[in-house]
């Protein structure tokens, strides 16, 4: 960590798109050296936040700082200090996987000798010496996103920006740039991330705001925000679909919480070995049985009701 120097400060921050507001009031504080993650669901606000802290969209509330300046004003300041992934691929396809890198890296006026270095530099960091030459076209998805993480790095940001970094990532590629993303933590970079998938955010985050509907629902670390909205262990039962309503009424009793989703009946509990055994000994027989740790998946059911991945 870097201490508790602020990156970005926002207070009562709102974005309105005419009569939609994106943005409605967040707080939020960022301070260097931490990976620091919005979370929610598609529409929640995040990428409107992200947009405002990048400076390329003006606030129409509130106050904003970035690295100790005002978007507004300085601009073309803060975005030379930062490094932006955006969620949409952007890279050129007529070029080669290198010359993306020299081209973008001449626009913040670096040299050429410069700029190859740090080419090299960044391919072997995120895996793709091997394919320097190969047109982008070729690449995969997970190539694709790589390339654009190491593009982003090209000006030695102090703040990488990330949008929904792995969406349409098979596993393998996905896991790999959490490992790239974990590094470049380790190595000081502030992160700065997006994302509506909750294992990437319990992966990379040290801290995170659950974000709906353009406000903030719950601020902390994965695990502050497990231990406030959650119970220790979770129950999964599985019964017949038509009969989860009956059956919950008979359950409710033996957990802090009880979840009804369409597949399943979820018990929030201390100890959910104990209520699997309950369960039995009031002789119900589920289809299935899953003891497991709170997640931050059951922490957003708690706060919204609902699944982030509607």
């Amino acid at each position: 960590m870097g201490g508790d120097e602020a990156l970005v400060e926002a207070r009562g921050l709102r974005k309105s798109y005419g009569a939609v507001e994106a943005v409605r009031g967040i707080d939020v504080t960022v301070r260097r050296g931490e990976a620091f993650g919005f979370l929610g669901p598609n529409g929640a606000g995040k990428s409107s936040t992200m947009r405002m802290i990048a400076a390329v969209s003006p606030p129409s509330g509130g106050t904003l700082r970035v690295l100790g300046m005002d978007p507004t004003d300085d601009g073309p300041a803060i975005r030379s200090r930062l490094g932006v992934c955006p969620q949409e691929d952007t890279l050129d396809n007529e070029l080669t996987v290198r010359e993306n890198l020299l081209v973008y890296g001449r626009f913040f006026g670096l040299s050429r000798p410069e700029v190859a270095r740090r080419a090299d530099e960044l391919l072997a960091f995120v895996q793709l010496s091997d394919r320097a030459g190969a047109r982008v076209e070729q690449l995969s998805g997970g190539l694709k996103r790589r390339l654009t993480v190491a593009r982003s790095l090209i000006n030695e940001p102090e703040m990488l920006m990330l949008d929904e970094p792995t969406t349409g990532l098979d596993p393998q590629a996905r896991h790999l740039l959490w490992d790239r993303l974990f590094r470049l933590k380790q190595q000081g970079t502030t992160l700065l991330l997006t994302t509506h998938y909750m294992d990437e955010a319990e992966q990379l985050c040290d801290r995170l705001v659950v974000i709906d509907e353009g406000v903030i629902v719950a601020e902390g670390s994965p695990a502050q925000l497990i231990r406030d909205h959650s119970s220790r262990e979770v129950c999964e039962l599985r019964f017949g679909a038509d009969d989860h309503q009956g059956v919950a009424e008979r359950i409710q009793h033996l957990g802090e919480r009880l979840e009804v989703l369409p597949d399943r009946l979820l018990v929030y509990a201390a100890d959910g070995e104990a209520v699997a055994q309950a369960v039995h000994e009031g002789g119900l027989t589920p289809r299935s049985t899953l003891v497991r740790r709170s997640t931050l998946e059951d922490v957003f059911l708690h706060l919204t009701g609902r699944s982030l991945a509607e």
